[in-house]
């Protein structure tokens, strides 16, 4: 039901820049003493007067306020394509859940990143209950292409989430169309301004807008955008049917927030490049990794694919008690289990089981505080980390 662009004009005509987008994505033309984005629509039933048609039946069926918040998202994962189709959900889980489990059906098989987002891959179980078959390979050097034979649908994540590993998502997608499978690729950590992934070849970008699209750590959203309108027709059916809407404030809010998106993530990812940099000064600090930095293992193919390197740099301090007493000694920065927020904000992965990283990795969210600022912190807190040791 959401179309692709806004058709909002920028300065000197159709949006063209990412900032000028965020902007302007998704808000209805300007009119005489309305506001500029309308308020959220409040709502489980419309007045039906006879035939009951669109365009808005029930609450759990149709929202404004999601479609210009869909419209928006659109804009920014395909700018100017019509066909584009977003649909939102009461998380990035939810997003997450409506391709996987509308897409395949008893007899498939699906291909997942053995290092992906632990609760995506603790679906897994749940697939294969109702007879999907589920392959597992790592992001990096593209090695899920060894597993596509037979597949009906590929789950790409990249940068992955925590290690940071890079797949070449052009070569994926190819071979995968070649193969007969569709491709999904979460998108949380690059975001629609750090990469396009159905510019490059995916059917489904998908991405948990809890993180750097809303940006402020106070909400709840995803989200799935298509190019394909019966794909787009399948997904919404699921959220219809499982009830995973969002609720129109948090839409409102998540809209509201995207005017300032383009100004985030340049910051965050220029703060995270900075941290990353002065991470490889010290001694006890070891496995830096954020795709901007030149030696980082998935630089080629992160530069080749991405316009925005993101704000999640991960690293390894020599154990858990060290790490510990380094997240204790931060000032700046809270420990919060997620990412993207204007505020920096990091945490022991390892607390959580379920990734394969040591007992010391760290995955550490930059936020918009000056660089030098969160720097600072984080040497000292290196220094105090290292004297308790």
């Amino acid at each position: 039901m959401t179309a692709g662009t806004s058709g909002v004009p920028g300065p000197s005509g159709p949006a063209s820049g990412d900032s000028t987008r965020s902007v302007h994505a998704g808000r209805p033309p300007a009119t005489a003493y309305e506001p500029s984005l309308p308020g959220p629509t409040f709502v489980s039933h419309y007045h039906l007067p006879g035939e009951a048609r669109g365009p808005y039946t029930y609450g759990r069926d149709e929202n404004p306020t999601w479609e210009r918040l869909e419209s928006a998202i659109s804009e920014l994962e395909c700018p100017g394509d019509a066909d584009a189709a977003t649909v939102t959900f009461a998380s990035g889980m939810g997003a997450v859940a409506a391709v996987l489990l509308s897409q395949v059906r008893s007899g498939d098989t699906v291909v997942l990143p053995s290092d992906s987002y632990q609760a995506t891959r603790s679906l897994q179980q749940r697939l294969e209950s109702y007879g999907v078959g589920v392959r597992l390979a790592p992001t990096a050097g593209d090695a899920q292409l060894a597993a596509l034979e037979g597949a009906r649908l590929l789950w790409l994540e990249t940068p992955s989430n925590p290690g940071l590993d890079v797949c070449d998502i052009r070569r994926l997608s190819d071979a995968a169309h070649a193969a007969g499978a569709l491709v999904a690729v979460d998108n949380t950590l690059a975001g629609p301004l750090g990469q396009r992934p159905l510019a490059l070849g995916a059917d489904f970008s998908l991405a948990s807008g809890t993180k750097a699209l809303s940006g402020h750590g106070d909400l709840l959203l995803g989200y799935v955008t298509t190019r394909d309108a019966a794909l787009a027709a399948g997904v919404r059916q699921w959220r219809k049917t499982v009830g995973a809407i969002p609720g129109p404030m948090e839409a409102w809010l998540a809209h509201r927030s995207l005017a300032t998106l383009a100004l985030r993530v340049d910051r965050q990812s220029a703060n995270a490049l900075a941290l990353a940099h002065t991470l490889l000064t010290r001694p006890e600090v070891t496995g830096v990794r954020h795709p901007a930095l030149p030696s980082d293992p998935a630089h080629t193919v992160a530069a080749a694919q991405m316009r925005r390197f993101g704000s999640v740099v991960s690293f390894t301090l020599p154990d858990r008690a060290h790490a510990e007493r380094f997240l204790a000694a931060l000032r700046l920065t809270s420990e919060a289990t997620s990412f993207g927020s204007v505020q920096s904000t990091a945490e022991r992965r390892a607390r959580w089981g379920g990734d394969a990283v040591p007992p010391g990795f760290i995955r550490f969210s930059v936020g918009v505080e000056d660089a030098d600022d969160i720097v600072a912190d984080v040497l000292r807190a290196l220094d105090e980390a290292a004297a308790g040791a």
